[in-house]
C-alpha cells in the first residue's frame, strides 16, 4: 500500500503556536516525573532485598517512560517532518527524504508507550503471582519477572516485525502508526480484565484475613478499589483513543486514498493531549503510591502494584499456603 503519492496536500501545515507550547509544556511535565524517578530509583537500590528489585524495576520503567516523552516533546514537531500531523511515508522514497527521521519518531513514540504498558504488566504478573499463591498454595509458581519478560518480548517482536515491514515497504508509515494503535489498543483491553478481576480478587482475600484476625481492613480495600478505578479509567481512555485513531485512518484511507487527511490539527491536539496527559496522570499516581511507606504486615502493599513489601510477603520459599496460623495475628501474608 503505497501512499506516498498522496501526502502532499495542501491541507498540511506546519506546527502551530498552541502546539509548540503545549509540546514544551508536557516536555517539562514528563522531565520532572524523570526526575523524581530517577531520584526514587537510585534511592530504592540502596536498600536490599526481594521487594527492593521490584520497587527498583518499577521506577526504572517510569524513567524509561517520562525520559522518551521527553526527549520528544521536547524536539520541534517539524524536525520530524514538514507537517506536525500524521503524513503517509514509505522506506526509502527519494521525494520524502525525511521518511528516516518519521521512522524513529514511530519507533521513539512506540518506545515509550512499549516501557509504559510494561510498567502495568509487570504489575498484573506479579499480582498473578500473589493470588496464586494464595488461591492454589500447593501449585508450582513460575519466577514473575521471567513471565514479565516473556510477555515484554513479544510485544517487542512485535514492534520489530512492524518496523522491519516499513523497511521493506510493505506498508508506509501510517501503517506502521495504525499495527501500534490496535496492538496498544487490544493490550489495554486485557489489563482493563485483568485488573477488575485480579482487584476482586485481593479484596476477597483481605477481606478473609480480616475476619481471621479480626481486624479491619476497610482501608486497604477502599484503596484498592481506588486504584483499580484510577487504572481502568486510563486504560479505557487509551483503548478508547488507541481505538478511535485506527478507524479513522481506515475510514478515510477506504474512501479517499488519503488516510492522512483524517487528523485535522484539531483533531491530531486532541488526540495527543487526551493521550499524553493522562498518561501523566497515572505516572504520577503510581510515583505517589511507591512512595507512600507501609508497614510489613500490610497485605494492602501487594494490592498496591506490588510496593514495597508486597511480593516479600509471598517469598518463594514460604510454603505456608493459606493457613490462618501462618499469618500471625494480624492480617499480613508474612
Amino acid at each position: 500500500m503505497d501512499f506516498s503519492n498522496s501526502t502532499t496536500s495542501v491541507s498540511q501545515v506546519p506546527e502551530t503556536r498552541f502546539e509548540f507550547y503545549s509540546d514544551g509544556v508536557l516536555a517539562a511535565a514528563f522531565a520532572i516525573l524523570a526526575f523524581i524517578s530517577a531520584n526514587r530509583m537510585l534511592s530504592s537500590r540502596s536498600h536490599v532485598g526481594s521487594e527492593t528489585t521490584v520497587v527498583t524495576a518499577f521506577y526504572t520503567l517510569i524513567l524509561l517512560t517520562a525520559s522518551l516523552r521527553t526527549i520528544w516533546f521536547t524536539i520541534p514537531g517539524t524536525t520530524w517532518s514538514p507537517y506536525y500531523t500524521p503524513v503517509a511515508v514509505m522506506a526509502y522514497d527519494p521525494d520524502h527524504p525525511y521518511w528516516v527521521l518519521q521512522f524513529v519518531e514511530i519507533l521513539l513514540v512506540g518506545t515509550g508507550s512499549l516501557c509504559l504498558f510494561s510498567i502495568f504488566i509487570l504489575i498484573l504478573v506479579y499480582w498473578a503471582d500473589i493470588l496464586k499463591k494464595y488461591f492454589y498454595p500447593g501449585a508450582r509458581r513460575s519466577k514473575p519477572m521471567i513471565t514479565f519478560l516473556v510477555l515484554v518480548a513479544v510485544l517487542l517482536v512485535i514492534q520489530m516485525l512492524n518496523a522491519t515491514l516499513f523497511l521493506f515497504r510493505d506498508y508506509s508509515s501510517e501503517c506502521m502508526m495504525l499495527v501500534n494503535s490496535v496492538t496498544l489498543s487490544l493490550v489495554s483491553i486485557v489489563i482493563i480484565i485483568e485488573i477488575t478481576i485480579f482487584s476482586h480478587r485481593f479484596r476477597t482475600v483481605l477481606k478473609t484475613l480480616g475476619d481471621i484476625n479480626q481486624i479491619s481492613t476497610e482501608s486497604q480495600v477502599k484503596r484498592i478499589v481506588w486504584i483499580t478505578v484510577t487504572g481502568n479509567l486510563f486504560f479505557f481512555l487509551r483503548a478508547f483513543l488507541e481505538t478511535m485513531f485506527a478507524t479513522l485512518l481506515v475510514v478515510y484511507f477506504g474512501k479517499h486514498e488519503r488516510a492522512h487527511e483524517a487528523f485535522s490539527h484539531s483533531v491530531w491536539d486532541a488526540y495527543i493531549l487526551l493521550k499524553h496527559w493522562s498518561e501523566l496522570a497515572i505516572l504520577g499516581l503510581m510515583l505517589f503510591i511507591l512512595q507512600r511507606n507501609f508497614s510489613s504486615n500490610e497485605v494492602e502493599a501487594a494490592g498496591q502494584y506490588v510496593s514495597k513489601h508486597g511480593y516479600e510477603a509471598v517469598s518463594e520459599t514460604d510454603q505456608g499456603g493459606c493457613d490462618p496460623s501462618a499469618y500471625g495475628p494480624s492480617p499480613s501474608t508474612s
